[in-house]
């Protein structure tokens, strides 16, 4: 596993999420394209969620003790429970990106810890840390993807010209 390149990644996508989320306004912030799909405002405190109570999380408990049950985590209920979308979309941004600056900074602290750890998920199975690392840069490019095709859907439903110009969607 090449932790420093993973590392890297998660400091890139801080700064991708960051240009895909800066100067929404609330109209574009909380936008849909179906009643059922998340805006770019759920997406971001989601994002924030995961990084404090997920993956820093869990890695961390991991590394420090396998054997200790992980933190229970219930994002899809986090939406309506921790109300979304009453947030203040730069608030979560600044708070997502304090999160991610402090994972790497711990991340980068880790270099003795034991890597080949794993936890022992009672559904799952083992669960080792370079799963988690790797699913964490995964969990990043997932909701980054998610944030494109927002942004993509928003500006095809508030246009009247075509956009098969711009290339193949």
């Amino acid at each position: 596993m090449d932790r420093p390149h993973l590392f890297a990644q998660l400091e890139q996508h801080a700064a991708v999420i960051r240009a895909l989320l800066t100067d929404l306004g609330t109209d574009e912030a909380t936008w849909r394209p179906a009643a059922d799909k998340w805006c770019a405002l759920e997406v971001a405190c989601h994002l924030l969620d995961e990084e404090r109570e997920d993956f820093r999380a869990r890695l961390r408990s991991t590394l420090e003790d396998p054997g200790r049950a992980w933190p229970k985590i219930d994002p899809p209920a986090w939406v309506a429970e921790r109300r979304y979308m009453e947030q203040d979309l730069p608030a979560v941004l600044d708070a997502l990106l304090t999160e991610r600056a402090a994972s790497l900074t711990w991340l980068r602290a880790q270099a003795q810890a034991p890597w080949n750890n794993a936890y022992m998920h009672p559904k799952v199975g083992p669960v080792s840390c370079e799963l988690l690392l790797t699913n964490w840069v995964a969990h990043d490019l997932h909701h980054i993807r998610q944030l494109i095709h927002l942004r993509y859907a928003r500006l095809k439903a508030n246009t009247t010209v075509p956009l098969d110009y711009a290339g193949t969607w």
